[in-house]
């Protein structure tokens, strides 16, 4: 095959910027390999993106920062052709033209090789979502037993969090803005789901300070750190791991928003890419049934244009899909 089709995000604009065109296959180079993507699994990132709010990204641009498939050519004697492999990040998508492709050449550095008799569809849901789930909660350091708080529990890493914390018997209690969604909340391990109208959040456990959590996962970011910092037990830690509601905290205090003992920390999924024994152990826990992942929606690569209003929208609960099959 010497052309593929793929989404090409033309210029910064809404939706209706992504074309479906026929390109050149690329060709194989030293130190990269052409992967035959199967699914790509969509990310916020990708929408801002494509509004034009990336530095850097310059267009025409084949956005995607991640996908799984099948190495159809290697320049890697360790990912041979044929292996299944995922892929994420390393400005993919970004600097050089990433998933939303029949075929997609990636860096060797990147690539991720899994052992596994998963569905396409299910393993795109997991390489950004669940090790960006798992590394943040690992940033927390949460021991059985504890508390924890998933703010911005509906997108695909909140309900990959959620399930990832209750398979470790962790007590666990989630927002979403969507009253519809609290249930597919409670089916992924939430114990209490919490409606975010925009206000402080009030007690979550019950009154008093045992009522707070004792780790708050802040996957909303900018708008809710702040008070997340205020509601999580003093002493408790807070790790923003998300920015739906932006990069930057507006006049960002710290002497005066933290309280005197309690932590804040951060997680960048960045930290992972290239990790394929942490996707490994994810896939294995997903096949075990240990953990629950939520595809919400499957698109065709021709529907990509619906598939960026669908998340943009708030519709999805969980994890969107592109299959390029």
């Amino acid at each position: 095959m010497t052309t593929m089709r793929a989404a090409v995000c033309v210029r910064a604009g809404g939706p209706e910027v992504l074309e479906i065109r026929e390109l050149p296959v690329p060709a194989v180079r030293p130190g990269w390999s052409l992967v035959r993507v199967m699914a790509a699994g969509l990310n916020r990132s990708e929408l801002r993106t494509r509004q034009g709010h990336s530095p850097g990204v310059r267009f025409p641009r084949v956005l995607g920062i991640e996908c799984v498939g099948v190495v159809a050519a290697s320049t890697d004697p360790a990912v041979p052709e044929g292996a299944t492999v995922a892929a994420v990040m390393g400005e993919m998508g970004r600097q050089f033209d990433g998933g939303y492709a029949e075929y997609a050449l990636l860096p060797n550095a990147l690539l991720m090789p899994v052992s596994t008799m998963l569905p396409w569809d299910t393993l795109a849901a997991l390489p950004e979502t669940y090790l960006t789930a798992r590394g943040a909660l690992d940033a927390l350091a949460m021991g059985s037993g504890s508390r924890l708080l998933v703010r911005g529990g509906t997108s695909s890493v909140g309900m990959a969090a959620v399930s990832i914390a209750a398979a470790h018997g962790v007590e666990v209690a989630a927002t979403t803005r969507r009253p519809d969604k609290a249930a597919a909340l409670r089916a992924a391990g939430a114990g209490q789901v919490l409606i975010d109208d925009g206000r402080p959040l009030g007690q979550v456990h019950g009154d008093g300070d045992e009522g707070r959590p004792d780790y708050v996962l802040d996957l909303v970011g900018a708008r809710t750190a702040v008070d997340s910092l205020r509601l999580v037990r003093r002493g408790g830690t807070v790790c923003v791991a998300g920015s739906l509601s932006g990069w930057l905290i507006a006049d960002f205090e710290p002497i005066a928003m933290i309280p005197s003992g309690t932590r804040l920390t951060a997680f960048h999924s960045d930290d992972v890419k290239g990790d394929a024994a942490a996707l490994q152990r994810v896939v294995d826990a997903v096949a075990a049934g240990v953990y629950r992942p939520h595809v919400d929606r499957v698109f065709p690569l021709d529907g990509i244009v619906a598939a960026h209003r669908y998340l943009e929208n708030d519709e999805a609960t969980g994890k969107v899909v592109v299959s390029t099959r």
